[in-house]
């Protein structure tokens, strides 16, 4: 049981006591410890100064102490303290001191102790036991000069802990910023120390330190506080000491303020990107503390603390978002209630102050600091509301966001290439699935985070909201034609802020400033129709749209780059290009569009010039029209009259086939018959002006035939296997088969082809796409002796889709005669450029006429081309490794890959396979090119469909690594000429092609 008499307890205590004070050791502080928890706290309250004796007489006693003493003896007045009260202000103070001057270097107070974590933690823990010891009454007694003028930290300490356990009245309140007055520079220097030190501290140190400078702060400069005077307060004979106490003046107040502007600024841009919400959120909550208690006393700091409160506007995390709203609301009503012009007139002169130092900023801070900053920008404006326009009319405060938006938002253009990136790859060929092709990325000088240019977007966005719109307009416009530097970030600004105007994709609040107005941001239908017009004029006005970007050399002329409207389906938007040697892509949603009751007669303005630039030779201008014409079908009405028109005025508009060509690549089968009459138009004009505009209308033809090929899908390889049934019909009618193998013959032999037959009148009439598929041939058979090599590649290409006349081999077979001498000449005297698309060409009418080419190939084609692989594989075969760079061997490779395949559709046999496998063997050898190898291989794999025993006979004829006894002794042994051949260049080739052979027979 507890001790409970005072006396019997002195007497237990007291031996402990006085050994401790005669031998001051840890084992002596552990032994008063344990006979300190045997009394009662009754008695121990009274014994507080008896017990507290011996430890306070180890912590003041000179010399050097070990830190395990030091700690025990903290330990044990921490008991004493938590256990009793402080009923006397000279015991507190006394203990106060000599717990601080544990934490103090001996030789010099002023500088702390190079002491371990755990002895500090123990005299905190100390200190704060002490504080909660003390009596309400000493609480308020050491609110007085007289007693505070030496004990700064126990100020700290009781301002850190008086929100919890006391709460001062009014008076009070009063005469504890009066104290704490003196000690401002100290706590602000020591918390600001703390707030902006390493992250490693963890965020709830910070928050901490936060909160005690912030409500220091708030308690000594209130606006409240600072109307009285100082000289009021009763602070008796200080003597000199009264030279040190501070009154709060008005000099005094105008000198403190100047003094936190310049602490502030450091404890917010430590805090307000700080990685911890928490970190951010306490800064909203000191920004709108201080602006709610002191705002006019630390005018100086308005600035900074309402750009840190509104910096908070955006922030990622929703309860510093929710909290920041909060005082932003209480702000903006408070200044309603005091006239609301105060307000408007800070938050105005803060944004003009702001954009004055954006570009520096931009340049200057990292990308945290730069969201931070654009983040306050974009707070501003949606603070203010409707009454940016107000804002906006200033002039000054026009050309000076004006020009930081330009400034901030000016392209890099260092990645220009010295070769400039063409679509190589043709608009027909990406089919309707274009629109996935990815937009071109944008590049800035001064930031590459894309959250920094979604800042910016929302800025732009919020002008169009809440400004006035044909003031923006103009102003931006004129910036536009004022420099050609400013022309890109002109129209992306002029795009988002016609997004804003119309109310897409902007966040709005209407419960601040004026909300009376706030439907007066929305722009009218007739406004937005007026504004979108007249930058579509000025868009796709002469001056800008033919601005030069690439050098045609096919064509030997400038082309041109535009402003472009195309579609992002992801976003469901229409964008706006401004084009210039650097063309970059300008988003503007297509609701916008949409809202507009004259959308068609926008979309007549700008539908055409758009596709004129899809099938621009510029890869980027072409991509950012390639994603504009999704669903092109059903706008096909607003353009074909345009183009049949255009097309007969080429001088005037010389891009009108690329409209149609485009057209071609992005629809569907469901453009064609209303089309049917411009492609007639093309061919027309094709006919009469060939020698001057081939090399376009060649591109329109061969976006046709790509675009039936895709509309009317056909099985390539007219003879299918036949059923059970047509086969036996087929073997009793053997009369019916010679005729038809005479017609064949005839047919390849040029008899026949012109003369009709009597029935010709009544056949049905064709179906429309092969009707088109048959003219456009027949010009591509004339156009392809052409003496322009550009000219006669174009319609090579238009060939490769000879396939959509399968379906009609009556039509097919005489076309392919036609062309035949023409594209015979391609593949043995032409350029070598046009050798293996022609061959490509020959590749595709082997699967579409089968049997119909075997004896052209056979007599004109196969010599020609087994004889220039024969000598060109001697070439191959000593080549160095650049060779595989020559066109010579892009030649070889591809009549090498497509040779195996051809022999198998025209079932070719004997002589004709015996020339192939001959002239195959010769690339086999491992001195080739690794891919001219392959190919060879594959030669052999599709030619041992046709004859197996032809391809291992003369692979074995080479080397035969197997010798093969005979199954008799009267049997002749069979000996092969590879047999006695030794290992050689070909023997790793022929062996995995005779290793095949095996597996393929068992």
């Amino acid at each position: 049981l507890a001790i409970e008499d005072p006396k019997i307890a002195f007497a237990y205590l007291r031996p402990s006591c006085v050994l401790l004070t005669k031998e001051p050791t840890a084992a002596n502080v552990e032994a008063l410890s344990g006979h300190l928890r045997s009394v009662s706290d009754g008695a121990l309250q009274q014994l507080q100064d008896y017990v507290l004796f011996p430890l306070r007489f180890v912590l003041r006693s000179p010399g050097s102490k070990r830190e395990g003493l030091v700690q025990a003896v903290l330990e044990v007045m921490m008991y004493v303290l938590e256990n009793t009260c402080v009923a006397s202000w000279d015991s507190l103070r006394d203990l106060f001191s000599e717990l601080c001057l544990c934490l103090c270097s001996p030789k010099d107070p002023g500088k702390p102790a190079t002491t371990s974590e755990e002895l500090k933690l123990a005299v905190l823990r100390c200190l704060d036991a002490l504080l909660h010891s003390v009596y309400g009454d000493i609480v308020l007694n050491s609110m007085s000069q007289a007693c505070c003028l030496d004990l700064e930290p126990l100020c700290r300490f009781f301002w850190h802990s008086q929100k919890e356990h006391v709460e001062p009245r009014q008076d009070e309140r009063y005469l504890l910023g009066h104290t704490l007055a003196t000690f401002l520079p100290g706590i602000s220097r020591a918390q600001s120390l703390v707030i902006s030190g390493d992250v490693r501290q963890g965020h709830a140190v910070t928050v901490k330190a936060m909160r005690v400078w912030y409500k220091v702060v708030g308690l000594v400069m209130a606006d409240e506080q600072l109307q009285k005077t100082d000289n009021d307060v009763a602070a008796g004979d200080l003597g000199r000491v009264e030279e040190l106490v501070v009154k709060r003046t008005p000099s005094w107040c105008k000198a403190t303020s100047q003094r936190l502007a310049l602490v502030l600024p450091k404890i917010i841009s430590c805090t307000s990107s700080h990685p911890h919400w928490r970190v951010r959120l306490e800064l909203v909550n000191l920004s709108h503390f201080l602006l709610s208690q002191c705002s006019q006393s630390v005018g100086e700091c308005v600035g900074p603390l309402l750009e840190a409160l509104v910096g908070a506007i955006n922030d990622e995390e929703p309860e510093v978002k929710r909290r920041c709203n909060a005082a932003l609301d209480e702000m903006a009503q408070k200044g309603q209630t005091n006239g609301g012009q105060d307000f408007t007139d800070v938050l105005s002169e803060n944004l003009h102050s702001l954009a004055s130092s954006l570009p520096r900023l931009m340049r200057t801070s990292d990308d945290q600091h730069k969201l931070f900053v654009l983040n306050v920008f974009l707070g501003y404006l949606k603070i203010l509301g409707p009454k940016v326009d107000a804002v906006l009319t200033s002039a000054v405060h026009l050309e000076r966001i004006s020009k930081a938006l330009m400034q901030v938002m000016e392209m890099d253009v260092t990645d220009v290439k010295i070769i400039e990136e063409k679509t190589l790859t043709s608009s027909t060929n990406l089919g309707p699935d274009m629109h996935q092709i990815p937009s071109q990325r944008k590049y800035f000088l001064y930031f590459t985070d894309d959250k920094i240019f979604s800042a910016l977007r929302k800025i732009c966005r919020m002008l169009g909201c809440y400004g006035n719109l044909y003031l923006l307009v103009d102003r931006f416009m004129e910036l536009y034609k004022e420099s050609s530097v400013y022309r890109k970030q002109a129209a992306l600004v002029l795009n988002e802020v016609i997004v804003g105007a119309a109310g897409i994709g902007v966040e709005t609040n209407t419960s601040r400033i004026d909300c009376s107005r706030a439907n007066h941001s929305r722009t009218s239908q007739e406004n937005l129709k007026s504004s979108i017009m007249s930058i579509i004029e000025e868009y796709i006005s002469l001056s800008n749209w033919h601005l030069p970007t690439v050098s045609e050399a096919l064509e030997g002329k400038l082309e041109s780059t535009t402003s472009l409207v195309s579609n992002n389906p992801e976003r469901n938007c229409l964008q706006l290009l401004p084009a210039s040697k650097s063309p970059m892509l300008h988003q503007l949603n297509s609701n916008i569009w949409q809202i507009c009751t004259d959308f068609h007669v926008l979309l007549m303005t700008t539908l055409y010039p758009m596709l004129e630039k899809a099938g621009d030779e510029s890869l980027l201008v072409s991509q950012a029209a390639f994603s504009a014409t999704c669903d092109l079908c059903k706008n096909s009405d607003y353009l074909l009259n345009d183009v049949s028109l255009n097309l007969a005025r080429p001088s005037i508009h010389p891009h009108a086939p690329r409209v149609l060509a485009v057209m071609f690549a992005h629809s569907d089968a469901s453009l064609l018959p209303p089309v049917a009459d411009v492609v007639q138009d093309v061919l027309t004009a094709l006919d009469l002006s060939y020698d001057q505009r081939a090399p376009q209308f060649c591109s329109v033809l061969h976006s046709l035939m790509k675009a039936l090929v895709r509309w009317f899908p056909a099985t390539l390889g007219h003879q299918k296997t036949p059923s059970k049934e047509t086969q036996n019909k087929e073997c009793v009618n053997l009369r019916q088969f010679l005729l038809d193998y005479k017609k064949q013959k005839e047919l390849a032999e040029g008899i026949g082809v012109e003369e009709e037959e009597p029935n010709d009148l009544e056949k049905k009439e064709l179906p429309l796409h092969i009707q088109i598929a048959k003219d456009v041939m027949e010009r591509c058979i004339h156009l392809l002796s052409d003496p322009n090599l550009g000219i006669r590649l174009k319609v090579v290409k238009s060939l490769l889709c000879v396939c959509v006349l399968c379906e009609r081999e009556d039509e097919l077979l005489p076309m392919v005669h036609r062309c035949w001498p023409a594209l015979l000449h391609r593949l043995t005297k032409d350029d070598p450029l046009a050798v293996p698309r022609a061959f490509k060409v020959l590749c595709v009418l082997g699967e579409s006429c089968g049997d119909f080419l075997r004896t052209c190939l056979s007599k004109e084609v196969l010599p020609h081309l087994t004889s220039s692989l024969m000598k060109q594989a001697e070439v191959s075969a000593r080549s160095e490794p650049v060779y595989t760079h020559t066109q010579a061997y892009k030649l070889q490779l591809a009549v090498l890959q497509g040779l195996g395949p051809l022999c198998v559709k025209l079932h070719l046999m004997e002589a004709d396979l015996d020339r192939v496998i001959d002239t195959c063997l010769q690339c086999l050898s491992c001195r080739q090119p690794i891919r001219l190898q392959e190919a060879c291989l594959s030669v052999f794999r599709s030619l041992m469909d046709l004859d197996c025993d032809l391809c291992w006979f003369s692979l074995n004829e080479l080397c035969c690594p197997v010798t093969y006894e005979p199954p008799h002794p009267h049997l002749l042994p069979v000996t092969l000429t590879g047999s006695d051949t030794p290992t050689n260049q070909f023997t790793d080739n022929i062996l995995t092609l005779l290793q095949e052979f095996e597996e393929d027979a068992t």
